[in-house]
């Protein structure tokens, strides 16, 4: 069947399909496709050209684990304030959310400095980074994206028909722009670029990716993922929000499963050109998937500053405490300014992944650039410090 012929429906199924996003899948759909892929002897769990993930051994049930370092979840939780507003929101459960997703809308683009039309709310950022990538690759066309980067959007668009062109990363970790930039023809329909990026963790020059987003996007759109961005050094001003609010072709994505805590409660949203939206819009809803009391809580956690604050403080106190082990043991690690660190192990992926998972403890392997990589995403001082002490004994 060719991807124009598919209807709406079949559209939506197959952005379901596609197992892109597997950070945000639920446990249930990522244990079955981890006892696929055993069961038909992958070594790898998902594959895109030079960039795969090892497959782990059976995945065990998360409430045994000793260490829960995987999803890059946020450790800490919601604010007790977010939790408590979502708690009220539950009595108002048997009415639709349309009021307070407008208010949430409205709170969000004064936050962000953009028009309430330039806004599109969704169940997560990674749901709306594939209904984009639904739209725009129906008839084909290619993205660009950086090599490796997260998957999400890149997956859905190679489902629908289109074509990945990867681009290295620099030697010192950030976006090429400059290859990036030469590798878009007449078949380009996207560039996307995740900043910081995942798996790598690494941050691009704030004003190099507004000078390069701002000039490219006058030939295509370009798609900056933002899921980190609260979390990098230098917080929201490394935001390329401003080109959305300043009229350019150019979409911006944000989550509350990271800095907020809370990747169980399915909210994010993207910013763009009120045309671009439109277009996606007309094919998928983007708030239909949000519930009243994660609205509520979102729009709470948006007030409580000083619960973000201390989230964010008590990440990078446990990043330094991992990066700072890893110099002392000599292990080189990619300068993270995220709530996770990747670092290259001198064994195979898979043999590591059963090593660390006999010890309950789960984070994520990677095997690109003809190196295996570890991803920890950061817990408590509690889970690092468990995890520390299972690699003195893994890599010796």
């Amino acid at each position: 069947m060719k991807p124009q012929s598919l209807n709406r429906r079949q559209w939506l199924k197959t952005g379901a399909l596609a197992l892109g996003a597997v950070a945000v899948t639920p446990q249930s759909l990522w244990s079955k496709t981890v006892e696929e892929a055993q069961n038909n002897n992958r070594r790898f769990l998902y594959t895109h050209s030079s960039f795969n993930e090892f497959t782990p051994p059976k995945f065990p049930d998360l409430n045994t684990v000793r260490a829960r370092l995987v999803w890059n979840e946020n450790p800490h939780g919601p604010s007790k304030k977010a939790a408590a507003a979502f708690q009220e929101a539950v009595f108002d459960g048997n009415h639709y959310s349309w009021g307070s997703l407008e208010e949430l809308v409205e709170k969000i683009a004064a936050y962000e400095g953009v028009e309430t039309n330039q806004i599109m709310m969704g169940p997560g950022s990674s749901d709306l980074l594939e209904k984009t990538a639904m739209v725009l690759f129906q008839e084909g066309g290619n993205v660009i994206s950086a090599d490796p980067s997260y998957m999400s959007l890149v997956s859905v668009a190679k489902a629908a028909g289109g074509k990945w062109k990867s681009v290295k990363l620099t030697p010192d970790y950030q976006h090429d722009l400059e290859a990036m930039e030469a590798a878009i023809d007449d078949d380009t329909k996207l560039v996307y670029i995740t900043n910081p990026n995942n798996p790598t963790a690494t941050i691009t020059d704030t004003k190099k990716l507004y000078d390069f987003c701002d000039r490219v996007s006058d030939r295509v759109p370009v798609f900056i993922d933002e899921a980190y961005i609260e979390l990098s050094d230098g917080g929201m001003a490394n935001s390329m929000a401003p080109l959305v609010a300043k009229g350019k072709d150019v979409y911006v994505s944000r989550t509350f499963s990271k800095i907020h805590g809370m990747a169980g409660l399915r909210i994010g949203y993207m910013l763009g050109n009120v045309d671009s939206l439109e277009t996606i819009n007309k094919v998928t809803r983007g708030g239909m998937g949000i519930s009243g009391p994660s609205i509520a809580a979102a729009k709470t956690s948006m007030d409580d500053a000083e619960y973000l604050t201390s989230c964010k403080a008590k990440i990078k106190e446990a990043r330094d405490y991992t990066t700072d082990y890893l110099a002392k043991r000599g292990i080189e690690f990619m300068p993270s300014e995220t709530n996770f660190v990747i670092f290259p192990i001198d064994m195979e992926g898979d043999a590591f992944l059963e090593q660390i998972y006999e010890r309950k403890i789960v984070v994520r392997a990677f095997k690109f650039w003809d190196q295996n990589w570890c991803r920890v995403s950061m817990g408590t001082m509690d889970e690092m410090k468990i995890f520390t002490d299972a690699i003195d004994e893994i890599i010796v």
